[in-house]
């Protein structure tokens, strides 16, 4: 089986409206148009200090909201990276065939690592931060992806796993693997709302970012809280403004074209913007909390709901990894 397009997520405590302007609701269209595979990589999250009950239910709960913005199993694998354990034997037989040198050149090694020295305050770093790039490509090729999504930050590590699958097929002479490409999307880029120079982070602190299933209160007094600096120059739109906007368009608002030509003329009230972007992130939000409560009232909790979507990836995973080993020569598994 070949995917057309992978994409995946790490499970963090909740998803902001920056992850799914920025990705997932890209992910909903692309169903329309591609044979897809999403996943929650929790054994990503691990690379870096994190408490095990939280890792478990925000994975699990992860899946749920995915299903409740619109990602659909019946047209779609759905899965978590720890449910299908031949992402991680793939990983060791491509990590045989992946050298020390382009591991090293990873950037994201290197900023990653820093980060985590100087939140611990020591040296400790661990290994998996640096070869998950190799756990990274297995995702993507247990799937024999084509296309992958990515952001500026991930193209290096695309890069690595198009060059391990072509030293692949060149080492056993058979074209396995296809080398997945980047999948360039127009999204939109959702700032800090306390920060815009910034882009939306829960790192951040929570003034700065919108949970994606936010009650309305929050909503509203976050919205209402932003940076509205004046532009540089009259007519000019300040980042503020500019990233309301942003979130205007982005939740396909109806008062965005009126309210841009009072920008323009000069007689744009700040609290009338804002009080828009409230109204049509509140209007998305309620739809998908209501779509998430409806999942969780189906009679299915998210431990069910996680294993049965990743049920059937491990049939797509294990007909690739039974191959690959026919491939490198290892016994036939279940011997």
């Amino acid at each position: 089986m070949t995917t057309s397009v992978l994409s995946c997520i790490q499970p963090t405590s909740e998803i902001h409206i920056g992850n799914y302007f920025g990705a997932i609701k890209n992910w909903v269209e692309l169903q329309d148009q591609y044979k897809c595979a999403f996943g929650v990589v929790d054994l990503h999250a691990m690379t870096v200090p994190f408490v095990p009950e939280h890792l478990r239910r925000n994975t699990e709960e992860m899946v749920v909201s995915l299903l409740a913005c619109g990602i659909d199993p019946e047209r779609a694998l759905v899965f978590v990276q720890s449910l299908v354990p031949e992402h991680t034997e793939l990983a060791w037989i491509l990590g045989c065939v992946c050298s020390y040198g382009e591991l090293s050149r990873m950037t994201q090694f290197k900023d990653k690592r820093d980060i985590i020295e100087e939140a611990q305050g020591d040296t400790f770093v661990s290994a998996g931060l640096f070869t998950y790039p190799v756990l990274m490509a297995a995702d993507i090729l247990i799937y024999r992806a084509e296309n992958v999504p990515v952001g500026r930050d991930q193209v290096q590590h695309l890069e690595l796993s198009r060059d391990i699958a072509r030293r692949f097929n060149e080492r056993f002479q058979l074209p396995y693997f296809p080398e997945p490409k980047p999948l360039l999307t127009e999204a939109p880029k959702i700032m800090s709302l306390a920060d815009p120079t910034k882009k939306m982070s829960k790192s951040l602190g929570p003034k700065h970012y919108i949970g994606l299933f936010d009650d309305r209160q929050t909503v509203e007094m976050k919205v209402m809280a932003a940076v509205t600096d004046v532009g540089p120059s009259p007519g000019d739109m300040s980042p503020g403004v500019a990233n309301l906007f942003a979130i205007l368009n982005a939740s396909d608002s109806t008062a965005t074209e009126q309210l841009r030509h009072q920008h323009s003329a000069g007689t744009l009230k700040y609290r009338d913007l804002k009080g828009a972007v409230v109204e049509a992130l509140w209007a998305l939000i309620s739809r998908l909390r209501e779509r998430r409560d409806g999942l969780l009232r189906s009679g299915h909790d998210a431990v069910e709901i996680a294993r049965n979507c990743s049920r059937q990836a491990r049939l797509h995973a294990r007909t690739t990894i039974n191959e690959v080993r026919a491939i490198v020569g290892l016994p036939e598994a279940g011997l």
